[in-house]
């Protein structure tokens, strides 16, 4: 049997085993844009769950363990693959509630339920990813324990099915197989899955040399980016939000419900614990939705409201609010976040990376800018806290990158005394598109439904530099070669910096173009973005207005968007 303390020693082993080697798993995402963090936003996940153990006593039971860690890792999940690993602990937490000690068959339940978890966390889930891996583990665990109920076979048989479905990563993505690496989340998955196994099997938890101090400083200087790759936005007419009292006899599973609103619906978070259900969907049809959820129980709240019509003037403009807070060091303790008290009716979050990026947003109304961008993955704690020193009843969310929705969404059942809206911003040019939508006579739905049309029709450009010798899009591509990126397309390679952001900007340019802003970061003189500016008004014409903006942000030399 598993002890708890035997638990907690290989949770922390894991964790360890995944920061030692986050920088080879960031290695292993083929786009070759210095964006790679897949194994840094494991490892920072599974860490505040470790964090969280580290101080319960030896004689505390697996659950305590599981639902401390799992507690802690959802709310410090950063990225997809922060947040999917979170949820399989979340599983795990579930399936050995009320245990003292685990059995090989807990073991394999309980990854189960964490499996079904993840894979209910992702509308369209892809095979060949760490989803795969997980559900393969699973399998062959349950397979192992049917054989030997011995936790140490079990989980052994666990570890071996992971790393064979790893190998079978690149026949399921042919991208992975053209750049001849596996999927980086599966890796980072294998890596802490085997560092929980020397525990449980030699009883040697593997170490970390860096202390507490070095790691926040080791994430610091690794951590810098910002912008995403474009999707459009689908958008419905009514915001529909529910909680369902659980019946305690329907043992239905609420993904059900899940999927049934997947099909009318986006925008779809579902929550669930032993006693509730909490929805929220943007529908034609939120009676469907409300009657699929009576099937579920008795619906204790009920909201629709129309995100095309006006209900209520805003009662005053926001205030605008002080500089970006810095962010916070990994290992240090979080105090008690800041609760402001909700006085306004609308405010803003955002995600940036770099002083002049922080200002533009919090010039155009931002009350809190989260640090961070698509390396930089903040936290949903990180979130939940921002949100929290928003004085507003109704926040709304920019992650301004596809990397952090998730983790976004995630802080909406997290925060009660005031409701979060995220709109699904995937650029840093999306997300100020969004905020010069914004009507201070309008209210919040209205402003919602503008923020996500302006962002939809904003053309995101990028310039930057390869990370890694590749072979992408039918380039081959060199280290440090100068990229062009087209709403997240790669298009041009080996330009200049200058040169490659007229270019861009060119592609994006149309005869509704109206208007162009070009914001220039690291490693790009003031005199460097004018003549960029320049070239692109030579071919823009008169008509379009160009602004050029110094953001400061690191890694990408121009953002440029295009309306």
């Amino acid at each position: 049997m598993i002890t708890g303390k035997e638990l907690r020693d290989a949770i922390l082993s894991g964790a360890n085993n995944i920061l030692k080697n986050r920088r080879s798993v960031d290695d292993l995402n083929i786009f070759p844009v210095p964006d790679g963090d897949t194994g840094t936003n494991m490892s920072m996940t599974i860490t505040a769950g470790g964090d969280a153990i580290a101080s319960l006593p030896d004689d505390a039971p697996v659950s305590l363990v599981a639902k401390t860690a799992a507690s802690a890792m959802l709310r410090g999940a950063r990225g997809n693959s922060g947040v999917i690993l979170s949820l399989l602990f979340r599983g795990i937490s579930q399936g050995l509630a009320e245990k003292e000690e685990a059995s090989g068959a807990d073991l394999v339940e309980a990854l189960h339920l964490g499996v079904n978890a993840a894979y209910k966390a992702v509308m369209k889930p892809t095979e060949g990813t760490i989803l795969t891996v997980s559900r393969v583990a699973a399998e062959k665990g349950g397979a192992a324990a049917e054989l030997d109920g011995d936790p140490v076979y079990v989980w052994n048989a666990i570890c071996l099915g992971a790393a064979e479905s790893l190998a079978t990563t690149p026949d399921l993505l042919p991208v992975l197989k053209k750049a001849g690496v596996v999927d980086a989340g599966g890796q980072g998955l294998c890596l802490i899955f085997d560092g929980m196994l020397s525990v449980f099997k030699d009883g040697e938890m593997i170490q970390t040399e860096m202390s507490a101090e070095e790691r926040a400083a080791d994430n610091a200087a690794f951590f810098a980016s910002v912008a995403a790759e474009f999707d459009s936005v689908i958008n419905f007419t009514y915001c529909t939000e529910f909680i369902v009292g659980r019946d305690p006899e329907n043992e239905t599973d609420p993904n059900e419900l899940r999927l049934f609103l997947e099909t009318i619906g986006d925008s779809v978070v579902v929550v669930d614990d032993e006693e509730i259900i909490k929805v929220h969907v943007h529908t034609e049809q939120p009676g469907d939705a409300l009657q699929k959820g009576l099937t579920f129980g008795q619906l204790l709240t009920v909201k629709v409201e129309n995100m095309k019509e006006q209900h209520r003037k805003a009662a005053e403009e926001n205030e605008k609010n002080r500089a970006a807070f810095e962010a916070k060091k990994a290992a240090e303790e979080k105090p008690a976040p800041e609760i402001v008290e909700p006085t306004e009716e609308i405010g803003f979050v955002s995600v940036a990376a770099g002083e002049g990026l922080t200002s533009l947003f919090t010039d155009l109304g931002v009350h809190e800018v989260v640090s961070g961008g698509q390396t930089m993955n903040p936290s949903t704690d990180d979130i939940v806290a921002a949100v929290l020193r928003t004085p507003a009843k109704r926040v709304f969310v920019l992650p301004n990158n596809k990397n952090i929705i998730m983790a976004a969404e995630q802080a909406i059942p997290l925060v009660t005394d005031r409701e979060i809206t995220v709109l699904h911003t995937r650029t840093i040019p999306q997300g100020l598109s969004a905020m010069l939508a914004f009507d201070p006579d309008a209210d919040a739905d209205a402003n919602a439904e503008a923020m996500k049309a302006a962002a939809k029709n904003v053309g995101t450009g990028l310039v930057t530099f390869a990370a890694r010798d590749s072979e992408f899009g039918g380039f081959k591509i060199k280290e440090n070669d100068t990229m062009g990126l087209v709403n997240g397309k790669l298009e041009f390679v080996a330009e200049t910096p200058v040169r490659t952001a007229y270019r861009v900007a060119r592609s994006l340019m149309d005869r509704s173009t109206t208007f162009i802003t070009v914001i220039y970061g690291e490693g790009i003189t003031e005199a460097e973005a004018n003549e960029a500016a320049r070239l692109i008004r030579g071919k823009a014409g008169d008509d379009v207005e160009i602004n050029v903006v110094d953001g400061g942000q690191p890694v990408y030399y121009f953002i440029i968007s295009v309306e």
